[in-house]
């Protein structure tokens, strides 16, 4: 092989492994990112001319956030809510915003014993913030990317694309958002309730059911308090591993459930819904499938529900 040829391999787009997709169906997914740099690399190479590759080069220098390359932000502060769960904050350059719309999420590359890991996860800070955005990230003693979270600290430069996804929210089209989020699900419920409660205008009513395993496990705990104090706001919490609210704040126990959300707390939930809710579900895939059922049985429709 000549060492022309050798250089135009070294060159060559490697081809993502699984643990570099999130899963989460982005637009461009990793692999999209990948057919189109080989059919540039192709291009290139078939043109013996190796100017044609600068343009990716060139985005991947830009400050803002974009889907189709991984761009540096720095951490400007670590602060941890639970024992597994942290809250970090990023600068954006000079009073930038992300222009999130709500619900979307990002990509997170990592690097853990020279293996790439991706995995999405969804700013709790509003679109619009200016200057940072803010993400929730809940770190698993085995989990892959959990490893190299856990090496953040204040200074440290990480790498994001994206955003993708979303929930098409619109003001006053639904009477009642009904939203179920277990543990880091609330991340994507967030902005749009931040949204409603806003905007003076929108009389939309929610009801948001946090599924967590113990109180101790609430993280924000503050923020929805606030949140829940709005007349269109109610928030209840379902905590699979306390047996009684004797221990609980008085101001939690009145909308305060022990054991698992299940079809009949499910059927109690949405018969206590002001109007016929549209439903908002994130969790893990076992707890989407759950929910789904539960709804399903209680006669609310596919085509009224949305899973992040």
């Amino acid at each position: 092989m000549s060492g022309n040829e050798d250089d135009w391999l070294a060159l060559k787009p490697q081809e993502p492994s699984p643990s570099q997709c999130c899963g989460s169906g982005c637009k461009p997914c990793i692999y999209d990112v990948y057919a189109k740099e080989l059919a540039q690399w192709e291009r290139a190479k078939a043109k013996q001319d190796k100017s044609l590759l600068m343009e990716k080069k060139e985005q991947s220098n830009n400050s803002e956030l974009n889907p189709d390359t991984f761009t540096a932000f720095n951490i400007s502060s670590v602060e941890q809510l639970t024992e597994d769960t942290y809250q970090y904050k990023f600068e954006l350059p000079g009073n930038s915003s992300l222009r999130l719309s709500l619900g979307q999420h990002i990509v997170l590359r990592g690097m853990v014993n020279g293996l790439e890991v991706q995995r999405a996860y969804t700013p709790i800070s509003p679109g619009n913030a200016e200057g940072y955005f803010e993400v929730l990230v809940k770190c698993y003693e085995a989990g892959l990317m959990s490893q190299y979270v856990k090496t953040w600290k204040k200074g440290d430069m990480v790498f994001w694309r994206g955003p993708f996804g979303g929930f098409p929210y619109q003001p006053n089209k639904h009477g009642e958002l009904l939203m179920l989020a277990s543990g880091t699900g609330l991340t994507p419920m967030l902005p749009i309730l931040q949204s409603i409660t806003d905007d003076e205008e929108d009389e939309t009513f929610v009801t948001l059911v946090g599924c967590f395993r113990t109180f101790d496990k609430i993280y924000l705990k503050p923020l929805l308090q606030d949140l829940a104090r709005y007349w269109n706001i109610r928030i209840f919490y379902v905590l699979s591993q306390e047996t009684s609210l004797e221990e609980l704040p008085w101001s939690y126990r009145e909308n305060t459930y022990t054991g698992r959300l299940n079809e009949d707390l499910m059927k109690t939930i949405i018969n206590s819904c002001r109007r016929k809710p549209f439903v908002l579900i994130c969790g893990s895939s076992a707890f989407n499938e759950d929910m789904s059922r539960y709804l399903k049985a209680a006669g609310i429709e596919e085509n009224s529900c949305f899973v992040f």
